[in-house]
């Protein structure tokens, strides 16, 4: 509760001061002394996949510049959790490049293979298909656009809960090069370097930037010595461009990203069982005794390319070869025992190949679009239990063959009202093999490299083939009330299909072989954008319903053979919120940004298939004597879903030293929040303010660059996830997970 009054007053002092100003500012206006200089920029979008002033766009969405984002510190895309209200952008729990992304209360937490994101990620738009790899590093970049609620009727893969548009910067005609470098707290030691080069005058240009990422842990691994919460990334991406006529584009791109960081085993949040283990000083130590291992490497090539057919009509494809494979370990129990160990390899491939016919004219815009996408991904991990005796083999491999066609026109019917219908039809084929076997003896099974040795028990072992379709509509309304106001409204429906629990054991829930069936959400939403005072200040906000139905739920329980997993269809949900983001001019050097979110996110039914054996939701000092299907809803909540975000910035910009100096301190706060469905006090985070600050200090010219960026400068601590494995049979297992400390570094840049 201090943190949110912390967050409202200097929300309510920032913007007691815009409105000040505002005042003053218009009464000069009126006697015709109105200051120059001080509108704000118009933000172009591409979000409906043409370029357009934002506020004319009648779909909520976030868009930040590469200035932006370096005003704001931004090191990689998790910065979103800070500044796009009604979002969680983090690290998954065990990994140093997973991706876990919410928006709305829609999202993904589970990475394992054969599970669709609720959140899409696209780099210039080719989806990224699996989460391994994907916290992308904030480099060679033109801006990210982030887009809230159901998308399917404007991008090639559908996404139920929301899009995240990670777009690169174009060659161009010029040659340049830029070389970065960085050191701060904790030994970090980064370098970027790019450059870039016409051909002749072929209308051929070549580029490249490469990236290395190297930091010392936050935190040891006091079994092993080794450092944990540590960085050691390398990153590549190299492009060519064609432009031979004025009408005809094509760029090819190859992009990788190597992750050799240190695996991340978590802090014990609970005294074990077994073993005289008392709870560590420090959050980012552990005492994990599986190893410190870990490669991630995923890599990819697109070839696009544009015909500007006529002055109206452009056509466009897409084609996209993706791969990646994971070799991870996490100590699940965080002890030198192995009770609850796993190692864990992954590997996945996608192929897609998207068509789009885009038109505009004075009064029709839109895009029409097929899409082709051909996946596999596929992995094993061991549970080993120490405490059992032996170690449980979980594997499989989902392939995934997905057809679509969509569309999305606008239409103006005067001159301030316009009507958008888009819809979109998909098919996804899924061909799924899955098992799990026991093996005696708690040491690693045969697929991650243990001893040969028989089966002890065959729990699970089946294929399966289902084809998932749907039909997805768009419809929106948008008026403008005045040259600098849009208001709109507007209904989407989103969907994601459904698919088979990669942990299941069909001896304890026999119905993991059925599988589970897609979600549907249907979002109603309002919304007003544009312009104030002159435009000194520009503003989007939004309210939304949305209906969330068959909603996909992983639970894990502890039972007496072990774990128990399900992915159930759960049940219903209502969620409902608002958003409001702004910039404002304050003065010729001082400017300023808010945003705040706020989401209600309540279950209607939760419907949870509970084994035998495993406690009772309802009476948990009760234990099951046979399996059972419970309403749980009333006990239950949404994860990584805070019920307010917030986030104000200030940026002074003024001379100094013959250069031009930018200084922006940041204040973001997210309400408390769970880690899971289930409430757990011991895992589940407070709220929490993060305050940044980064000075950027550019000579004349813009050839020299100075940066010094502070992160958490109150050394806030807060969990970003967690696992729960109470009791006895693994070493009452609680962990967390830790966004990181306080951190400063400084840059220097030199741009030829």
């Amino acid at each position: 509760m201090t943190s949110m009054w912390k967050t409202a007053l200097l929300a309510g002092a920032a913007w007691s001061a815009i409105a000040g100003f505002a005042v003053a500012q218009e009464a000069q206006v009126q006697q015709g002394m109105a200051a120059e200089g001080l509108s704000v920029d118009e933000v172009v979008v591409t979000a409906r996949r043409r370029e357009e002033s934002l506020k004319d766009v009648p779909v909520a969405v976030t868009a930040f510049s590469a200035a932006k984002l370096e005003q704001q510190g931004a090191a990689d895309i998790t910065v979103l959790s800070q500044t796009v209200p009604n979002i969680t952008v983090q690290t998954a729990r065990g990994s140093n490049s997973t991706l876990i992304s919410y928006i709305r209360g829609v999202g993904q937490q589970d990475p394992l293979w054969g599970y669709e994101p609720g959140v899409g990620l696209y780099v210039d738009d080719v989806y990224i298909y699996r989460p391994q790899g994907a916290v992308l590093d904030v480099f060679d970049i033109e801006r990210i656009e982030v887009l809230r609620g159901p998308q399917g009727t404007l991008y090639g893969r559908n996404t139920i809960g929301g899009a995240i548009k990670y777009v690169t910067k174009r060659l161009g005609d010029d040659a340049s090069a830029k070389v970065r470098a960085t050191y701060g707290s904790y030994n970090q030691t980064d370098l970027l370097v790019s450059a870039q080069t016409p051909i002749g005058g072929s209308g051929l240009s070549i580029g490249g930037a490469y990236a290395l990422y190297k930091r010392d842990g936050y935190g040891e691994n006091l079994t092993t010595g080794a450092e944990h919460y540590n960085k050691d990334v390398q990153a590549i991406r190299l492009s060519a461009e064609y432009k031979p006529t004025d009408t005809l584009f094509f760029r090819l791109a190859y992009d990788r990203v190597e992750d050799d960081s240190n695996p991340r085993h978590g802090y014990r949040e609970t005294l074990p069982t077994a073993g005289n283990y008392p709870l560590l000083k420090s959050v980012y130590d552990t005492r994990a005794g599986l190893g410190d291992k870990n490669h991630v490497k995923t890599e990819g090539l697109s070839l696009t390319a544009e015909w500007n057919a006529t002055e109206n009509l452009t056509f466009k494809s897409i084609t996209a070869d993706r791969k990646g494979h994971t070799q991870t370990l996490i100590d699940f129990d965080g002890t030198p025992l192995p009770t609850l160990d796993v190692p864990a390899t992954y590997d996945d491939r996608s192929f897609s190949q998207e068509l789009q016919a885009v038109y505009s004219d004075e009064n029709v815009q839109g895009v029409f679009g097929l899409y082709y996408m051909n996946s596999q991904a596929s992995g094993e991990f061991d549970t080993i239990a120490g405490n059992l005796g032996v170690s449980i083999a979980d594997g499989g491999k989902v392939s995934t063959q997905s057809f679509a066609a969509f569309f999305d026109f606008s239409a103006n019917l005067t001159d301030r009202l316009k009507v958008s219908l888009g819809a979109r039809a998909t098919r996804d084929a899924k061909r799924s093999n899955v098992f799990r076997l026991f093996y005696l003896g708690a040491t690693p099974s045969p697929y991650q490299g243990g001893a040969q040795r028989p089966i002890l028990q065959t729990r699970t072992n089946y294929s399966a083939e289902k084809t998932f379709s749907q039909f997805t509509p768009r419809v929106s309304v948008s008026y403008d009330l005045s040259d600098d106001l849009t208001t709109y409204a507007s209904f989407s429906k989103g969907f994601k299909s459904g698919g088979w629990d990669m942990r299941g054991d069909a001896l304890i829930t026999p119905q993991t072989v059925n599988g589970y069936k897609p979600e549907v959400v249907k979002t109603y939403e309002a919304g007003l954008k544009g312009y104030m005072l002159d435009r000194r200040v520009s503003f989007s906000s939004a309210v939304f319903l949305s209906k969330y139905t068959d909603q996909q739920v992983t639970t894990q329980v502890v039972v007496p053979s072990g774990i128990a997993s399900s992915v159930d269809n759960a049940g219903s949900s209502t969620l409902y919120g608002a958003e409001f983001e702004a910039n404002a001019k304050l003065t010729q050097s001082l400017s300023g940004n808010v945003s705040v979110g706020y989401i209600h996110a309540k279950y209607d039914s939760f419907s949870r298939f509970v084994p035998a054996g495993a406690p009772n939701p309802l009476n948990p000092s009760t234990t099951l004597a046979t399996g059972q299907v419970i309403n749980v809803a009333d006990l239950y909540g949404f994860q990584n879903t805070p019920e307010w975000t917030g986030n104000v910035s200030l940026t002074w910009r003024g001379d100094v030293a013959g250069g031009s100096l930018a200084i922006t301190p940041m204040v973001s706060y997210r309400d408390s929040y769970q880690q899971f469905e289930q409430p757990l006090p011991a895992l589940d985070q407070k709220a929490f303010t993060l305050v940044d600050m980064t000075a950027i200090w550019t000579a004349p010219g813009g050839r020299y660059k100075l940066a010094l960026t502070g992160k958490n400068l109150t050394n806030e601590r807060y969990r970003t996830g967690g696992y729960n494995f109470a009791g006895a049979t693994y070493n009452n297992s609680v962990i967390g997970f830790y966004g990181p400390p306080r951190t400063v570094a400084g840059s220097i840049e030199v741009a030829f």
